[in-house]
This record gives structure tokens, C-alpha cells and sequence, in this order.
């Protein structure tokens, strides 16, 4: 059925056969589950396109221990505020510090800190811009919880270029997007701990860039989530630089899809959320959560080139006149060796959660 996870018409079950099982079986680092009976028809997606095991941003505490039931126990567990919470200044400051407790009694292990340049918005409706910034107090503060727990953080910071050039031209609000990485950097420092910096670190658009950033920092580990931004950037690279890249950073490089999973999917009534109206029913939340891994393990897996079967907004918003609101990105794989794909798919990831569940409680950095 063609949808906006589905341009061309594929079979993903069908599809899923074809590809065949990769090298090893997968873990996806990066992925927002939510929604009991969605999360069933995500299981059958990561079954049939070979990924064993999942680590969730699930928002829903209360939903943990079902989701562990679904997934057989194949599923790892993020610290995040409450973004339900109407008191955003108590639910991304100190809110958050006693939410890491939380999630860390029900066996969560990574933390993660947002601080992407939409903090700033929110930050302003609150009266503090800075709210959301990694050296602002209470995210300090909430940051010295999981240290002291001996926790892994995640982190995300900056944005697609494309927004940079559109939602965030205004400069004076937004900074620029390399001003979003000094707090980070010091952040890096100030707590000893390992951090995976989502989204291919915020800069796929920029492999130099990430390469110092992972040399000045070995602590630091980058997933490779968010789709759309995934596929669109990698593919305008170069393959042999994305291997040399992948080679040379090979363990410290997750694979991560960023699928989010809700069970309004399943509704067909409409909504004026943007995730929940990404599907409207079992068949299209199927190739919604499908989508994501076919053009993944396409993109790395593969040397196949054509049209991504994923409709991508940013290119219309970007350059309006070459695109409509329902092209897509082209689709470059870059074959990655066997070698560099099983540690990428799995090896990388086993390492940074197992260093999360047996690292002990940390002692306090000095300030």
C-alpha cells in the first residue's frame, strides 16, 4: 500500500526475505517505543529484518515491564523526562533528576539529555532560554544524578543542516550550529562516564567534523538514528569515505533506527500530533516501523541506489522549487565490509550496554 513509509509500493515482508538475515543479528540502540499493541508490530518488523534486541526512550515507566514481557526481555531501557509534564520547567529541570531515579530502580542504565536547538524555544516559553543547555544548573544537576549512579548518558544536540538553513536561520535566537557543541565538549569532560551522541553525533553532514570530535573525546560513542537525516546525508557522501570513516571509528559507531512507536499508529482517525499521524492503522504503522530498517541495512549493507521509499519533508523545506512535500531522498548504499557491519550491527553496542549494566555508582567529579 502506498503511504509516506511506502513510495514504492514494496512488500516489506516480502522484501525482508529477499535481503535475507544480515551478518549478525542486530541491535538498534536508538528507538523511541511506546504504545502496548504498536510494540507487538514492531517485534514482528525487527524479527523479520534481523534485529535481536532494542534500547528504548519509552516514556511510559509504567510500560516497562510489559514491554520486557513483549519483547522477551530483548529490550533495554532510556531515562527521559516526562514530555507530558505541563510544568516544563520542573519536568526538564529538577522533575528529571528525580526521574533518573525512577528509571534507574526499574533497571534503566543510560540517561539521556536533550539539547537540541528546540530546547531554546521551549526555554523561552518558560522565561529561561538556557533551560535546556547542557551547562545550564538543573541539567547539571540531573547530569550529577546519573553520574553518581554510574550511569551511560545519551545525548542530543544540534539538528539537521537543513533546519539550520530554515528553522534556524534566526542566528541571534539559534546560535550557530557549532555553538550548540561547546557545552557539550565541556560536558564531555566533566563527566568521565561514557556518552553516545545520538544521530551520528548531530553532523552527519560533516564526517572532519565528527572525527575530531571523537578523537578529542574517547569517552564518546555516536549512534547513527533518525532515518531520514541518516539516509539523505550518508548517501550525498562519498562510499569510500564512509568506509574509511567506519573503519576507522569501527566500536565506536551504533546502529540505531530512532522509530518511534505509539498505538494511535493503529487509530484511523486523524490527529494534530505529528508522530501519532505518521500511520493510521496495523497495516501503514507496519510500514512505518518496516521502512526505517529496510532503507538502513539498504544504506549500509548494500550498494543499491534509487529513491528512497520514505517520503523526507526536509527537501521541499529546504529548496521548494525541485521538491514537493512528498519526494523523497535519494538512496546511495555504501557497502560496508562484513567486518565493520558486524561490529557496527552488534559488537559496538554489546560493549557500551554492558559497560552500562555492571559499570558501579561513580564518585563525584570535582567541580
Amino acid at each position: 500500500m502506498i503511504n509516506d513509509s511506502n513510495l514504492r509500493d514494496f512488500d516489506y515482508r516480502a522484501e525482508a526475505a529477499r535481503m535475507g538475515p544480515p551478518c549478525v543479528a542486530i541491535i538498534d540502540a536508538h528507538a523511541h517505543v511506546g504504545g502496548l499493541k504498536a510494540a507487538v508490530i514492531l517485534r514482528e518488523a525487527m524479527k523479520l529484518y534481523g534485529i535481536s534486541h532494542i534500547v528504548s526512550m519509552t516514556s511510559a515507566i509504567e510500560q516497562i515491564d510489559a514491554m520486557r514481557e513483549i519483547f522477551d526481555g530483548q529490550i533495554d531501557f532510556i531515562a527521559v523526562p516526562n514530555w507530558r509534564e505541563s510544568d516544563r520547567r520542573e519536568a526538564h529541570g529538577r522533575g528529571y533528576s528525580a526521574r533518573i531515579g525512577e528509571f534507574h530502580a526499574k533497571g534503566a542504565r543510560i540517561a539521556k539529555f536533550w539539547a537540541a536547538p528546540r530546547g531554546i524555544d521551549i526555554g523561552h516559553e518558560v522565561g529561561d532560554p538556557t533551560l535546556m543547555r547542557l551547562d545550564n544548573p538543573v541539567r547539571l544537576e540531573a547530569m550529577q544524578t546519573a553520574f553518581d549512579l554510574g550511569m551511560t548518558f545519551m545525548v542530543h544536540v544540534a539538528d539537521p543542516n537543513t533546519w539550520f538553513e530554515t528553522r534556524y536561520a534566526d542566528s541571534s535566537r539559534y546560535g550557530t550550529k557549532a555553538s550548540h557543541y561547546e557545552p557539550l565538549e565541556i560536558a564531555l569532560d566533566r563527566f568521565p562516564t561514557r556518552w553516545i551522541a545520538a544521530h551520528m553525533g548531530g553532523w552527519p553532514e560533516d564526517l572532519n567534523f565528527l572525527t575530531g570530535l571523537l578523537t578529542r573525546h574517547p569517552n564518546l560513542v555516536l549512534d547513527t538514528s533518525a532515518t531520514k537525516w541518516i539516509v539523505r546525508e550518508i548517501s550525498r557522501h562519498d562510499a569510500r569515505d564512509v568506509r574509511a570513516f567506519f573503519s576507522r571509528f569501527s566500536g565506536r559507531l551504533l546502529f540505531g533506527s530512532d522509530i518511534v512507536t505509539s498505538d494511535e499508529h493503529l487509530n484511523a482517525s486523524t490527529t494534530a500530533h505529528e508522530m501519532d499521524a505518521k500511520a493510521h492503522s496495523n497495516e501503514s504503522a507496519f510500514d512505518l516501523y518496516a521502512s526505517r530498517y529496510w532503507a538502513l541495512r539498504t544504506l549500509w549493507e548494500s550498494n543499491w541506489e534509487g529513491a528512497s521509499p520514505i517520503v523526507d519533508p526536509d527537501l521541499a523545506m529546504v529548496d521548494p522549487v525541485r521538491f514537493g512535500a512528498r519526494d523523497s531522498a535519494h538512496l546511495r548504499g555504501v557497502a560496508l565490509p562484513d567486518s565493520t557491519l558486524c561490529t557496527f550491527y552488534r559488537d559496538a553496542a554489546l560493549a557500551v550496554l554492558a559497560e552500562a549494566t555492571l559499570r558501579p555508582p561513580q564518585i563525584s567529579p570535582q567541580t
